[in-house]
């Protein structure tokens, strides 16, 4: 195993690591957008972007388009290139703020960390699609790893983390079960081919309907490519 390192909060770094990547000529057959904080204060990364938003998912957004070259070609018809990014059940709950993807009016943690999520599912579906009008043997799909017991949940209320540490023997999936839709996402032969899915206990199921808004999907891509810094083309020749 080799390690480059990657601080998903800061766009220097991300575009760094891209770099040091490229250099080793390696193919990259899976990609998998896992970094994530939540509920965190009110604070900003050092390009100034909510931090939610800006790492959840600005940093995975950025990371994937800087890496699709090197995927499309890595992928082959039989056995295509896989991109899986971790979402969550929040997103079901998740509002996108077009106006105000910050959340500089009214900062709210729930709704700040809500709003990355879903912004991670409609990301997806709008990669997918892009994928198959490009004709590249890439596929995105999006996971829900369930409810498990990490460090994530350092910055919730008091009483909660008390009630979390009497009951994650009970209703928390352990790392290993959480990584398991992921897992599967990335290596299973059943969806080998199979892109835009949103994967639950390694079963396909519905998101949230706001997800399926073909034209927000759109119009946040080209939101989040003014944000990155990064060319728009795919939406404007699609």
């Amino acid at each position: 195993v080799e390690f480059l390192y990657c601080d998903l909060a800061s766009m220097k770094s991300i575009r760094q690591f891209v770099q040091q990547f490229r250099a080793k000529n390696c193919p990259l057959h899976v990609l998998v957008n896992n970094a994530g904080v939540m509920l965190v204060p009110e604070r900003k990364t050092e390009d100034g972007f909510e931090e939610h938003f800006g790492l959840n998912y600005l940093g995975h957004f950025l990371l994937t388009n800087l890496l699709l070259d090197t995927l499309k070609q890595s992928g082959t018809h039989s056995h295509n290139a896989r991109i899986i990014t971790v979402s969550s059940a929040t997103h079901y709950v998740g509002k996108l703020h077009l106006n105000d993807l910050q959340s500089r009016c009214s900062y709210s943690p729930h709704g700040a960390y809500a709003q990355s999520k879903l912004a991670l599912v409609l990301f997806t579906y709008r990669l997918q699609h892009l994928l198959t009008a490009n004709g590249s043997h890439v596929t995105a799909n999006v996971v829900d790893p369930g409810v498990v017991n990490t460090e994530l949940y350092k910055h919730v209320f008091w009483v909660v983390k008390v009630v979390k540490w009497m009951t994650a023997w009970l209703f928390f999936k352990t790392p290993e079960e959480g990584a398991s839709t992921t897992i599967y996402a990335a290596v299973s032969p059943e969806v080998e081919g199979a892109g835009g899915c949103y994967l639950y206990n390694e079963e396909r199921t519905k998101s949230a309907d706001v997800a399926y808004d073909e034209e927000l999907q759109r119009m946040l891509w080209t939101e989040s490519c003014k944000m990155v810094g990064i060319s728009d083309e795919a939406n404007r020749l699609d």
